[in-house]
């Protein structure tokens, strides 16, 4: 049952909204890499903390998550659980006790040689360039909506309904 007139050009069409296409595409990637990260002891988030650590060692909590986008609730114990797989070692900063300061291990970097093959298998059968192309287009995007559109946005809110219907 249509709730409303269904038309090609209704804003509100699911196939409409830029948020759907990479809300799917997130969610089917983060299932194309379970498996292949379970091989390496690895969930999607914590490949994502060891690829940032790979390049950079020694980081604070604070600095890993405005790389990944992720708030120190969220991250901490993710954290929390990569220090129990000795992956990682996390401590205070000596000079500023507020701060905890994250590097890896010697089974954190050497980890880092079996996953080489993570980003050849996950390409297997796209063109190089297609690839390429559409990770430049969606860093963009990230970087577009990290620096001007997400503080605006949430100034924009739309006001709850004040009956209590949603």
């Amino acid at each position: 049952m249509l709730v409303a007139d269904r038309s090609e050009d209704d804003p509100l069409l699911l196939d409409r909204q830029v948020c759907f296409p990479l809300y799917a595409a997130t969610n089917l990637l983060t299932r194309l890499y379970g498996p292949i990260l379970s091989g390496l002891g690895l969930t999607y988030p914590q490949y994502l903390v060891m690829l940032v650590l790979w390049e950079e060692d020694l980081q604070t909590v604070g600095a890993l998550g405005a790389r990944l986008y992720l708030d120190s609730g969220t991250l901490t114990p993710l954290l929390k659980r990569m220090e129990k797989a000795g992956l990682v070692r996390r401590e205070r900063d000596q000079n500023d006790e507020r701060r905890v300061l994250v590097s890896l291990t010697p089974a954190g970097r050497n980890l880092r040689a079996r996953a080489l093959q993570v980003p050849e298998v996950l390409a297997n059968g796209y063109p190089a360039g297609e690839l390429e192309n559409l990770r430049l287009t969606v860093s963009e995007m990230v970087t577009e909506l990290a620096r001007h559109r997400v503080g605006k946005l949430s100034d924009q809110a739309l006001p709850a309904d004040k009956a209590g219907k949603a």
